[in-house]
Order: structure tokens, then sequence, then C-alpha cells
């Protein structure tokens, strides 16, 4: 069930970073941190509020966890965008 407002999630910058990254191609959180001047565990708490706001999904791998964007999330900002282009 997602928590956060998928518009809030994407008003930070590094959020959208990471969103643009994980469109490319499923990521561990130790792979999109090289791309951002933010800890790790920085990065773990913005992958936090994407997923609770249903953007990114979570798979496990072993010891992995690997990230990939989940399209479905994305449904209540396109239809909220879709209303000005009616």
């Amino acid at each position: 069930m997602s928590n956060t407002d998928p518009f809030a999630a994407i008003a930070d910058p590094n959020r959208r970073f990471l969103l643009e990254e994980l469109r490319r191609a499923p990521k561990t959180v130790n792979e999109l941190a090289e791309g951002l001047p933010i800890s790790r565990p920085a990065v773990s708490q913005h992958l936090k509020a994407l997923l609770e706001s249903n953007l990114v999904s979570v798979t496990s791998e072993g010891t992995k966890r690997i990230y990939t964007v989940n399209n479905r999330g994305f449904d209540k900002l396109n239809l909220w965008l879709d209303q000005f282009w009616a």
C-alpha cells in the first residue's frame, strides 16, 4: 500500500536521479550510490520513500536487493497529468 504522495517523492532531485538510473536498468543500492554525492544510507532512505509511494519495487537475490521502476506506480501520476491534455 502506498503511503507517500508520488508527487512529493519525485520532488527531490536525488530521487529523480534514482528513477532515471532505474529506468535504464535494475540496480542495487551500492550501484545507485556510485552516481550520487550522498551516502549509501541516504540512498536507502530515498529508495524507501520511492517504495512507499509505489514508484519502485524491490526483489531479493541472495543478499542483494535489486530495485526497479514500478510502472504501475506511475499510473496515479499519469492519470492526474493526462487531464491537462484531454
